[in-house]
């Protein structure tokens, strides 16, 4: 499947009912309509009402009528308030109806991408743009410029080296003498170094209802690891799983009450101890706890210091040993949380934690504050670890699963509509 068809299906969400290129006007009319169709078709209804109760009025005086035919008209006026009222109520259903089905959950999703790698595509697309401006043919010294603007978005070595190749040998099998549609060809090419044929990377290692998934979540202090637990949490709650935190953070000063406050944010009771606590004693707690409560999901977090390798090492060993002897084959998930900010600094910290324990996804929080959102193609494709979730933005659902094609798509988003566009004539 091409890489437009598979943009088109996950924009519209239904690609058969509605064209891409009219949803940016429509939903935008849409969310308008919505916040502004019931009020003024309150106010138009009013109207007609008022100007129908003055007609009947002024015919009312141009009669000579008695006390009883005054009656009449009073009821008269009154039947016709009634008979607007009602009309009015059913327009406003009518109105409101449509507004509901027409708001795809897959719009919504692909606009967070969009919004959310809004920095990296402000200082990177824009850059792609001029140089696709620049050159009308594509040459080796438009390769090189290409080679350097992935670069400084972070994307990392290997993987540009690997997409300079994969677009070269593109060019060339298809004969493309000119920059028209480069950007299609290169998103393309970022999509299929990123799934390296693989499917179904996002999804947790969910288990049968009525077992216990417990979620072991990894990474330094400061990258956002205690609010993401929240928040996926709050993801699990909507999906109807019942949900156990615990704070198995025991070293860092505060770190227990912060998962505290998102325990009561999201409705999640949390498992603690003392501060200075054991953390595997904090696991065999949770998991005694969440298993007695008959819970679908055990997060748990975990301490984030790397100062000493060796001491991390040897507590997450301990936690993990716990957790398993408890459960066979758990944890179901190990999923390092690393901030998108800190660039190349964070695939750093990733392979320190793949070195000391089996990390089975990444959660890539703050995109949305960093110009450089290439970060996610390098870690993928040098540690081979799937990114299942990335943070978007500070909203309790800004924590979204990581989508390769909408993730794209937010990098090149402009030029791709445009082609898109084009492609659909």
């Amino acid at each position: 499947m091409s890489f437009f068809k598979r943009l088109k299906e996950k924009l519209t969400g239904n690609p058969t009912e509605e064209k891409v290129e009219q949803i940016g006007e429509e939903q935008s009319s849409e969310l308008q309509l919505e916040d502004s169709a019931e009020p003024a078709l309150l106010e138009t209804t009013n109207v007609e009402v008022e100007e129908k109760i003055e007609q009947t009025a002024v015919s009312d005086d141009s009669d000579d009528s008695d006390d009883s035919d005054d009656a009449v008209v009073s009821d008269s006026s009154q039947e016709v308030v009634e008979q607007e009222q009602q009309h009015e109520v059913q327009e406003i259903a009518v109105v409101e109806e449509p507004v509901k089905e027409k708001k795809p959950s897959a719009w919504s999703i692909t606009q967070k991408f969009k919004a959310g790698l809004e920095k990296t595509r402000n200082s990177f697309t824009s850059k792609v743009n001029d140089l696709v401006a620049r050159y009308r043919k594509v040459d080796e010294d438009f390769f090189e410029e290409l080679e350097d603007l992935l670069l400084q978005a972070d994307v990392g070595f290997e993987t540009v080296m690997e997409l300079m190749d994969k677009l070269r040998f593109e060019v060339q099998r298809k004969n493309i003498k000119d920059t028209n549609g480069i950007q299609t060809i290169i998103s393309e090419k970022l999509v299929e170094i990123y799934e390296q044929g693989e499917e179904d990377l996002i999804d947790l290692n969910m288990q049968p209802n009525g077992e216990l998934t417990v979620i072991l979540f990894v990474g330094v202090n400061g990258v956002g690891k205690t609010t993401t637990i929240g928040k996926l949490a709050h993801r699990l709650k909507s999906e109807g799983k019942t949900v156990v935190l615990a704070a198995g953070d025991t070293f860092r000063a505060g770190a227990i009450d912060q998962l505290q406050v998102w325990g009561d944010r999201v409705g999640c009771e949390v498992i603690k101890q003392s501060e200075g606590s054991d953390p595997a004693a904090v696991m065999y707690d949770a998991i005694r706890a969440a298993k007695n409560r008959k819970a679908d999901v055990l997060i748990c977090d975990t301490a984030g210091r790397l100062q000493n390798k060796v001491n991390l090492m040897n507590e997450l060993e301990k936690v993990h040993r716990v957790i398993s002897r408890e459960i066979p084959n758990a944890p179901h998930e190990v999923l390092l949380a690393l901030d998108a900010t800190t660039g190349q600094n964070a695939l750093v910290q990733a392979q320190t934690f793949k070195e000391v324990t089996n990390v089975t996804g990444i959660v890539l929080t703050k995109l949305d504050g960093t110009a450089k959102g290439g970060i996610v193609l390098a870690i993928r494709n040098k540690l081979h670890i799937p990114v299942k979730f990335v943070g978007l933005g500070e909203k309790m659902d800004d924590l979204q699963p990581f989508d390769a094609e909408r993730y794209v798509y937010g990098l090149f988003a402009e030029g791709l509509d445009k082609e898109l566009q084009n492609s659909e004539k």
